[in-house]
């Protein structure tokens, strides 16, 4: 807002999503408060309130609320924080044939898409969903260790392998909606 007359400016180009959401910039996050900080963001700045409003001001509204939507969703997420945070330390992040997986991890992955695949029944699919949400929390705590000891290679390949088990769980979900 301009201090002056108090009318809504547009948003920054490239805003750092952690200091919108007054959050350190770093994997752990409280997750309470960046609720809060949503929250009282979109009451400042949601379209509703502007309907009254010159449309250039409406439309910085729609703006604002649509780049507080994102960084909510971006730092919400653990895959999404972390990719983001590689990209704010300038780490180059790994295209899907970069990875070099080793062959354990990726057997693992082909079974559980097996698993998936095969999956008959409700039974079936809360197996396997179980067994992903236990990995993605493993993979979790080991990408906020890596993290806070500054150890950005480490993260980086310990995300890429959360993007799989992400897929596996985008799957799932596509497997659980009846057709």
């Amino acid at each position: 807002f301009c201090p002056g007359c108090q009318a809504l400016q547009p948003p920054a180009p490239r805003p750092d999503l952690f200091r919108m959401m007054d959050c350190e910039r770093s994997f752990r996050i409280d997750a309470r408060q960046l609720q809060r900080r949503f929250r009282s963001l979109q009451r400042a700045v949601h379209p509703d309130r502007f309907g009254q409003r010159p449309p250039k001001e409406q439309y910085y509204s729609e703006q604002h609320s649509s780049l507080i939507n994102k960084a909510y969703q971006t730092l919400l997420n653990p895959l999404s924080r972390g990719l983001y945070l590689l990209e704010l330390s300038g780490v180059e992040l790994a295209q899907e044939t970069d990875y070099d997986a080793d062959s354990a991890f990726l057997m693992e992955i082909m079974e559980i898409n097996e698993k998936l695949a095969e999956a008959k029944n409700e039974d079936n699919l809360e197996e396997i969903e179980t067994l992903i949400t236990v990995k993605q929390e493993e993979l979790t705590k080991e990408v906020t260790a890596a993290f806070e000891r500054d150890d950005l290679q480490e993260a980086k390949k310990l995300l890429a392998k959360m993007k799989y088990f992400a897929n596996l769980e985008d799957k799932l979900k596509a497997k659980k909606i009846p057709s």
